[in-house]
């Protein structure tokens, strides 16, 4: 049996969240970007090795997906991009957060919630960097490891589709009774 439970976050909430962020992203600016993956990539072994729960588990999936779109040499985030993912992580350097994760249930409950809060910040981002290990798959499986795979090649791969689709919506307009 499975219980359901929701809450909402209301704007004053949010705002607590984000000045937690914000302090977090100041902080992060005096530590080392080695130093805020190792504490991420630390609050995924401390979970891993909990008995966290299922929705918990699933937030720290997200986390995990960060971390690999930050080291992926083939994926090489522009600096920008890259330090913008560090300050979302940089919530995890923190050893106290606001609920001490030690809590059985609960005690990683904000480091959920915060994840959440950042995957929507950075939703674009991991949906290219998702979009990139798919298409870096499928090349793999058609073409084996000595394929060539880039932030670049998958870039142009993707301009190819575009102009593709371009064209046949083009070809559609001007086949179309109602033009002239």
């Amino acid at each position: 049996m499975s219980l359901r439970i929701s809450f909402e976050l209301d704007e004053e909430d949010l705002k607590h969240f984000r000045l937690i962020m914000q302090e977090a992203r100041q902080a992060a600016k005096r530590i080392p970007p080695e130093q805020i993956v190792a504490a991420a990539e630390e609050l995924l072994k401390d979970v891993e090795a909990s008995s966290a729960p299922g929705f918990i588990v699933d937030r720290l999936k997200k986390l995990k997906l960060m971390i690999r779109m930050l080291s992926d040499i083939e994926w090489r985030l522009p600096h920008q991009e890259a330090t913008r993912v560090l300050h979302a992580l940089a919530y995890f350097a923190e050893p106290d957060d606001l609920i001490p994760d030690h809590i059985p249930g609960l005690g990683f409950l904000d480091d959920a919630i915060m994840i959440e809060l950042v995957v929507r910040e950075l939703k674009h981002e991991i949906d290219a960097y998702q979009d990139f290990c798919d298409y870096r798959d499928r090349l793999l499986l058609e073409q084996g490891h000595n394929a060539a795979v880039s932030r670049e090649n998958w870039l142009d791969s993707r301009r190819r589709k575009l102009q593709s689709r371009m064209r046949r919506r083009r070809k559609r307009v001007i086949r179309s009774p109602f033009s002239k």
